[in-house]
Parts: C-alpha cells; structure tokens; sequence
C-alpha cells in the first residue's frame, strides 16, 4: 500500500496532483491523470490539506467521503506512489499564495509537475487561482496542467453531488458518480443486547466521526469481517431507535443473514446497496421484531438481484 506523509517525509522530486479529491470521482481522476502520464519527471503525488480549511477557519464540521487511510487503497490503481497531507492551521492560512508555492510546492516537495483542477484556489484569502499558480510555478521551471472542470447531463461533477445522493438513500446514483461502490468500517462494540432480545442480533458499529454516512433509514448491504474477502449478506439500521429509545443517538447496527458469529471487537466494512425504508417508531417490541423479519427478507431479495 502506498504511504501516507507530511510533505517533510515525502519522497522528492514530485509531480503532484493538489486538491481535496474527496471521492475520489471522474473529475478528480482527470487531473490525477495529468501527473501519471505527462513526462516531467518526480514521484507521482496527491497532495491534499488535513483538516479541511473550512474546519480550521470557520469551525465547520466538513465529513469526509474518503478519510486518509481508504483513500490510499484508491490511489495507488491511479498510479500514485504517496498521499501528502499539509497540516492545515492558521498560521498556514496566513501564507501568501507566492509563500505556499515557494516554501511548500518547490522548496519542500521539490515540484516538478502541478496539476489542479480550473478551480482550484490557495494562499491567504484564497487570493491566488490557477493564473497565479501557473504564472508563479513557470517562474521556476515547474510546468502547471490546468483541468478542465468535469460535467455531465446533470452539472459539474462534484463531491456535493455524491453525498445529496448518499443523503437521499440512492446509492445506485452515488455509486456512478464515484464510479465504484460506496463502503464504510467500523469496530464492533458492546451495545446492550436489545437485538438479541428480539431474535435479531447486531453488531454495533463505531465509525469514525469524520467519515460521512447516507441518510437514516433501513439498508440491505454486504458486510465483511476483519477484511475477509466473504462478502456477507446484512440488513443496516442506520439511525436512532425510535421505538425502544428515542431518545439514543444515532448508531449503526448490522444484523448479519443466516450467518452467525463473535464480532465483538472485529471490524466490518459495510456496503449499502439499497435503502429499504425509513426509520419508524412501532407500537412495541413484538410489531418491531416482526418488521425486521419483513427488512431481512426485503434486504435478501434486494442483494440476490443486485449480485444478478
């Protein structure tokens, strides 16, 4: 698996490719590209801001399609050799767009090759664009590729797209945005046994807090243990439990098919292919053990046609 770095443990010269590339979507791909196949030599190179400089700047919350560590299981298909995170802060958002050029694209990174997206924007303020990069980068020789802004039928590809789709439930639209299923892991931690209570037991995800999750509701999906190549058959609850505590946060709960196991303290990697339903609030615990007998076998008719 390729590495993940600071710019200081980054292997240089590079070409680099500099965004967020968060999923990772055709856009994102086309200016990946541009490093991987034009002949300027350097260490093909991703190289993104962590945390997000709207998180840093303004305190907003920004959940990721891809945290760091999947993202590197992406891009080494691509042809990139290492992921690169600055370390976003406020004394970075100071820099000019001049100073981030000289101090962390030539001087650090040894950039031999830059490519960006048309809208890419940088330096304190965001006063500098791809004009401003080009015209500092040539001044030292860098060559800078400029790529177009990818659209469809439906608009400019973006990240926003894909996570109003995985909000809305149709993971089908997002599956073809990002151009390959979406999944997310977890640890399996002790909940308090009220699955098992109704004859359903499930496994209890804790996911990381960053990571950007679809809409609440019911989900047929395929589950995997411990990163074993057995795809399983789940039903997910993603949300609240309305009916025995509306009161409890919003959780993740898997609910393996005919299959049974110890999985306290394993971890899962989820892939939701349908949404079944929403969440709903049930007269009692009888009503809402029979409905998720109706999920598991809505969950195994929606996983049978979708494995064709």
């Amino acid at each position: 698996m390729i590495p993940l770095c600071s710019p200081q443990q980054a292997r240089t010269p590079t070409a680099l490719a500099l965004g967020s590339f968060d999923g990772l979507h055709a856009g994102h791909r086309r200016v990946i590209k541009a490093i991987t196949t034009a002949p300027f030599g350097g260490h093909p190179t991703v190289v993104s801001f962590w945390p997000h400089p709207r998180e840093v700047l303004h305190g907003e919350p920004r959940l990721r399609l891809d945290l760091p560590d999947e993202k590197l299981h992406l891009l080494e298909p691509l042809g990139i050799e290492q992921l690169v995170l600055v370390p976003f802060t406020k004394q970075l958002a100071q820099l000019s767009a001049a100073d981030f050029v000289e101090q962390v694209l030539l001087a650090t990174l040894q950039a031999r090759h830059i490519a960006v997206g048309a809208n890419f924007r940088f330096g304190r303020g965001r006063e500098g664009d791809t004009n401003t990069l080009a015209h500092l980068a040539s001044a030292a020789g860098v060559k800078v590729s400029v790529v177009p802004i990818l659209e469809d039928e439906e608009g400019r590809m973006s990240s926003s797209r894909i996570r109003a789709a995985l909000s809305a439930g149709e993971l089908h639209r997002a599956a073809n945005l990002l151009g390959r299923a979406y999944r997310f892991q977890g640890e399996v931690v002790r909940g308090r046994g009220l699955g098992r209570g109704l004859g359903w037991p499930t496994a209890n995800l804790q996911v990381d807090g960053r990571k950007f999750l679809p809409g609440l509701g019911v989900y047929a999906a395929w589950a995997w243990v411990d990163g074993d190549g057995t795809r399983l058959p789940a039903v997910m609850n993603l949300g609240p439990q309305p009916t025995v505590d509306p009161g409890s946060p919003s959780a993740v709960e898997v609910h393996l098919l005919d299959f049974e196991m110890e999985l306290e303290g394993r971890w899962i990697k989820v892939e939701p292919v349908q949404r079944l339903r929403g969440q709903q609030r049930f007269s009692g615990l009888k009503e809402l053990s029979a409905q998720i007998g109706r999920d598991a076998v809505a969950a195994k008719e929606a996983l049978r046609a979708q494995a064709g």
